[in-house]
């Protein structure tokens, strides 16, 4: 096994230094995209490196190799990779699948229940409203989804805020953005060096819901201030309500989609300033990388095929 198969765990321990740079600097949307299939094409290939370093060890293993009619002799002789180190990888690579068969599982109840409470909440107009003092306000997925907002938030906010906060919410069902939270963390679940990423993706969905709602209101500086007012209103006082638990439950610690989904500040100095662009030099980037863990990997399994034939001949 030659040094190509540690590629993708050397990208997945670099991705996360651009992570915060796609955030920022590319359009919310674009960025939600690419910090996700990033996520799972990383932890793909760097989860199909354990498997092959571990592999290689399992070769050498006499009662396991007369089973595949190879030579564990052939393999020890003929495979670089020290047997300590495929032992780690096997170790790894148990971790990686226990934690993120635990993460999908948790992650597919959570959106169950939150589908099966949407079902069950009367609606008008696909909005909730909660008799509850705290100012709160999510969206719940569901077929239908719904937007649950509480009381004390539509009282903190005036009339002319309550168009904006509905748009924000409804921007977050429309485009399905907790499947690309639990996508990006069910990445992060398999893999923890990206970690980042998932945090960068609960950001940028937020982004991406300031920008809709900015595009719908027409007036970006009215969205900064509602963005602020809300998200403060909600940290002075947290909310009680039972159904943001279950929001709890798909979007992680993503307690509200105005509440605590990033850093606030950011969000609101990027509606203060002009909408980004797709930055195509950050997006080949970004795709380069990825293509790079893609090749490495199967440069890799075609080297254990290789490895394989050849103990197997002998």
């Amino acid at each position: 096994m030659r040094v190509v198969v540690y590629l993708p765990l050397l990208l997945s321990l670099l991705a996360p230094l651009g992570a915060r740079r796609l955030s920022e600097r590319c359009e919310p949307r674009l960025a939600t995209w690419l910090l996700t299939v990033s996520s799972l094409v990383l932890a793909a290939t760097g989860t199909l490196s354990l498997g092959l370093l571990a592999a290689t060890g399992l070769v050498r293993i006499p009662l396991l190799a007369a089973l595949g009619h190879w030579s564990a002799h052939g393999a020890q002789r003929d495979d670089p990779t020290e047997l300590s180190v495929a032992l780690f990888a096997g170790l790894l690579l148990c971790a990686a699948v226990v934690t993120a068969a635990r993460m999908l599982g948790r992650r597919a109840y959570a959106l169950a229940a939150a589908a099966l409470d949407a079902a069950c909440m009367p609606a008008r107009d696909g909005l909730v409203v909660v008799d509850d003092p705290a100012p709160d306000a999510f969206a719940l997925p569901g077929l239908p989804g719904r937007v649950v907002v509480s009381t004390g938030m539509l009282h903190t906010l005036d009339a002319s805020e309550h168009d904006i906060l509905l748009a924000h919410e409804r921007a977050h069902l429309s485009a399905h953005h907790y499947a690309f939270v639990a996508l990006a963390q069910l990445g992060a679940a398999a893999n923890p060096l990206l970690r980042p990423l998932a945090t960068a993706v609960g950001y940028t969905t937020e982004r991406w819901a300031d920008e809709s709602a900015a595009a719908a209101i027409g007036d970006r500086a009215r969205v900064a201030r509602t963005v602020g007012k809300a998200a403060l209103a909600a940290r002075r006082s947290p909310a009680r309500s039972r159904l943001a638990d279950a929001a709890l439950g798909v979007f992680g610690r993503h307690r509200g989609p105005l509440a605590a989904a990033g850093p606030v500040p950011r969000r609101v100095a990027a509606l203060l300033a002009p909408p980004l662009g797709r930055h195509p030099v950050l997006a080949a980037a970004t795709g380069a990388v990825l293509l790079a863990a893609a090749l490495s990997g199967a440069e890799a399994a075609h080297d254990l095929h290789l490895l394989l034939e050849a103990i197997g001949a002998g």
